[in-house]
């Protein structure tokens, strides 16, 4: 729409493409409306473009070519920045997420969630319920975890990310958690997209471990579908032939996602290296590769951890990290 458009004027555009069978959804900006319209396989497109034209208050039509429209780089050029309670991702400043793989008691949530947020992160990470590729293996504790990981983020000032993995408690998860991760495991799990597609909090969709770029936009739509456009891509490392590092830690997604979508990417050195001392020289590579934010999993005593040690940082190596990752953001133009 052209800017200063009424609301009567981009009601009357809504209606005619309602009319020729599209669903629509418009995008009110500051200056600019963009009104995304999605569906009518039958109608003449190009024809409906001529007549969208005509209306005096329509800037242009725009044809999003790719089979994903809700998160294509074309329905907002733009970008997208995520307000999660103030903390905003996906503008000038990089996002510090951090903490530990899996809770695992209070003693060890709060000392680490104090430590990561003196040293600069915003949201804290956490695990309530685990994916373990062994059903006897550590699964999370649940509902006291979340508890655990609420009252870190009220105590510290942090917001809280945590993992859902069950349609049936996206609910419970809300009330809890201020972003909700989907894992590489269930970025396909298409009732889990749906159903937190209908919630009104962040999502944080982790890339499957062997999906491509589309794949993996394409499940972002399903989300974004169910009207919640408030989402956040992950690359957290493909498989490969190579069993010198857990994952390999795919930063040409980056400015690729970048060219492709509007939603803001974090990075998750951790899962994608499965080392120690991988984690601080792959994040710094991140921030100069364009990503928007960090999730770096961080514990007290790493050594002793329940699950995934060896991919967390202990507080000392983090608290060392941040200050290097500044400079590197500082020379891309941005900050932490």
């Amino acid at each position: 729409m052209r800017t200063g458009s009424s609301s009567d004027q981009i009601t009357t555009v809504s209606d005619h493409l309602v009319e020729l069978g599209f669903v629509v959804h418009p995008i009110v900006g500051v200056e600019k409306t963009v009104i995304g319209a999605v569906g009518a396989p039958d109608v003449d497109k190009y024809g409906a473009a001529e007549q969208l034209r005509a209306y005096d208050f329509v800037e242009d039509v725009v044809f999003v070519g790719k089979p994903y429209k809700f998160v294509a780089r074309e329905y907002r050029p733009e970008g997208s920045v995520i307000d999660v309670g103030g903390v905003k991702i996906g503008g000038q400043e990089i996002t510090m997420m951090a903490g530990p793989c899996t809770v695992e008691s209070e003693a060890q949530l709060m000392t680490t969630a104090e430590a990561v947020a003196k040293a600069g992160a915003k949201i804290l990470r956490g695990g309530a319920y685990k994916p373990s590729t062994s059903p006897y293996s550590y699964q999370g504790m649940g509902i006291p975890a979340l508890e655990l990981l609420r009252e870190a983020g009220k105590r510290f000032n942090l917001k809280v990310i945590t993992e859902v993995m069950d349609p049936r408690k996206v609910e419970l998860v809300c009330e809890y958690a201020d972003i909700l991760q989907v894992g590489t495991r269930n970025m396909q799990n298409y009732d889990l997209l749906r159903e937190v597609g209908l919630a009104r909090k962040p999502i944080m969709l982790k890339r499957g471990m062997s999906a491509k770029l589309e794949e993996w936009l394409l499940a972002a739509e399903y989300i974004a579908q169910g009207g919640n456009e408030q989402i956040l891509l992950c690359e957290r490392g493909i498989r490969s032939f190579d069993g010198a590092t857990r994952n390999v830690l795919d930063l040409a997604a980056v400015p690729m996602i970048k060219r492709l979508s509007h939603l803001p990417i974090i990075v998750d050195p951790s899962q994608g290296t499965g080392r120690r001392d991988l984690i601080a020289p792959m994040s710094m590579a991140a921030i100069a590769a364009g990503a928007d934010g960090l999730i770096i999993e961080v514990h007290p005593n790493p050594d002793h951890a329940i699950k995934d040690g060896a991919q967390s940082v202990t507080i000392p190596m983090f608290e060392s990290l941040v200050p290097n990752l500044k400079r590197i953001a500082e020379s891309v133009d941005r900050c932490i």
